[in-house]
C-alpha cells in the first residue's frame, strides 16, 4: 500500500471512530430520556398527572404507556433491533407532538423536546450504524 493511501485512511478511520462514539453518546442520551419517562409513567404517575389532564389522557394509561416507552428504549439500545426501536421511538414521539398540537400548544416545550429527541434518535443511529449511512448517504 502506498504511503499516500495510508495517510488518507488514518484520518478517515479516526473520523468514523469519532462519529460512532458521538452516535453512541447521542443514542445513550435518548435511551436515558426514554427510560426516565417510562419509569415516571410506571412508578410516579402523580408527577405527570397535570400534563396528562391537559392533553386529555387518563391516568390509567400510564400503566400501558410506561412499558411501551421502556420497550422502545430497549429495542433502540440493542444494535440488532436499533432500527426497529428508532421507528417505534419516532412513532411515540410523533404521537406526543400530535397530542400537543391537538390542544393548541404549537411550539410548546414538550413538543420541542419531542422533536429534538426524535432528531437525536435518528442522528445517533446514523452516526453509529453503517447500515443507516448506506441507506441515507448524506455526503458522497
Amino acid at each position: 500500500m502506498s504511503e499516500t493511501m495510508k495517510q488518507h485512511q488514518v484520518p478517515e478511520t479516526m473520523t468514523l471512530h469519532r462519529a460512532q462514539w458521538a452516535g453512541r453518546i447521542m443514542s445513550a442520551f435518548v435511551v436515558i430520556a426514554l427510560v426516565a419517562d417510562g419509569t415516571i409513567q410506571l412508578f410516579m404517575p402523580g408527577q405527570i398527572a397535570s400534563m396528562l389532564q391537559e392533553t386529555g389522557f387518563a391516568m390509567d394509561l400510564t400503566r400501558i404507556v410506561g412499558p411501551i416507552i421502556l420497550a422502545c428504549a430497549t429495542l433502540y439500545a440493542i444494535p440488532a433491533t436499533a432500527v426497529l426501536g428508532a421507528i417505534l421511538v419516532t412513532g411515540f414521539l410523533g404521537g406526543a407532538i400530535s397530542a400537543h398540537v391537538r390542544i393548541g400548544e404549537l411550539g410548546s416545550p414538550p413538543e420541542i423536546i419531542s422533536l429534538l429527541l426524535g432528531a437525536i434518535t435518528w442522528g445517533g443511529l446514523y452516526l453509529r450504524d453503517a447500515r443507516i449511512r448506506a441507506i441515507l448517504p448524506l455526503i458522497h
